[in-house]
């Protein structure tokens, strides 16, 4: 396989984004640039980071050493939680590409909603993200972790869509009510956790499923988000598993078996990580 062996999505503003990305969240910033570029020769074209993760340096770097053109590699970063006010989400994002040393971002994210700090007011937030694609500096804004009531309160104050939505979604967690919101109005999803974590590893059916097709039950909960639809950018510091991850594109899932790993929705109960409505979390 080869990096044009990934689809690209289509974004509402006209870009595309590789479907299929490499993240880096939780990988210590010593490990990051032999990482990413492990996933960079293995023909990932599509790098996750954060500020809040400590490593875009990193990424930068092993962009940089790839020896790949940089408009070749779609990079997304998200604005860190403590820097909301729009002043600080400016300087935030000149940090952030000061650190990666790039002259403009592929992506960048609201990394999360917030609603209970900054008396509940994202909407400014967005507003710095839209004057920046503006300027040309970010070639797609979007957001992460945003529910239903959040989107609608951009649609009502703001005048952009955002490109994307990236969203907790795995097979305990299908997230489906923001999935579809999504859809019906051109936003774009990004399942991070894909795997749960890897909880879902281990389960009778992904494990059955896994056996049918020849596959592992990473592969194939990947290839189900796939053909879902929805971004993914599975993580990890094992060449093996990086390699493996990216070979979801030559076998398909079929009907019986998507329903099957769709039905091992467990609704709320699924969810792994903080719920975007309560979270309020802001480093120190």
């Amino acid at each position: 396989m080869t990096a044009n062996s990934i689809p690209d999505i289509p974004l509402n503003d006209g870009n595309t984004i590789p479907q299929l990305g490499f993240g880096v969240f939780q990988i210590e910033p010593k490990d990051t640039a032999e990482a990413v570029g492990r996933a960079l020769e293995i023909g990932y074209r599509h790098i996750d980071t954060a500020e809040m993760y400590g490593n875009e340096a990193e990424v930068g770097q092993a962009v940089r050493t790839s020896g790949l053109d940089r408009g070749d590699v779609f990079v997304t970063s998200k604005l860190n939680n403590g820097f909301h006010r729009p002043d600080d989400a400016r300087e935030a994002f000149e940090s952030t590409l000061r650190e990666l040393k790039f002259d403009y971002l592929d992506l960048f994210l609201i990394h999360w909603p917030l609603p209970t700090l900054y008396d509940g007011d994202f909407v400014s937030t967005w507003k710095v993200l839209e004057e920046l694609q503006r300027d040309g500096r970010i070639r797609s804004i979007g957001v992460s972790n945003f529910q239903v009531a959040h989107l609608e309160r951009l649609a009502a104050e703001a005048d952009v869509v955002p490109a994307v939505n990236q969203i907790e979604a795995h097979p305990y967690f299908g997230n489906e009510e923001v999935r579809a919101y999504d859809k019906a109005h051109d936003i774009a999803t990004e399942a991070w956790s894909p795997i749960a974590q890897g909880k879902v590893l281990d389960d009778p059916t992904l494990l059955d499923i896994a056996e049918q097709v020849g596959r592992t039950p990473a592969q194939v909960t990947l290839r189900w988000h796939v053909q879902r639809g929805d971004i993914v950018f599975p993580k990890s510091t094992t060449p093996k598993r990086i390699e493996e991850n990216f070979r979801i594109f030559d076998f398909t899932l079929d009907d019986t078996q998507m329903e099957r790993i769709t039905g091992l929705n467990k609704g709320e109960a699924g969810r792994q990580g903080p719920n975007p409505d309560t979270f309020d979390y802001v480093p120190s």
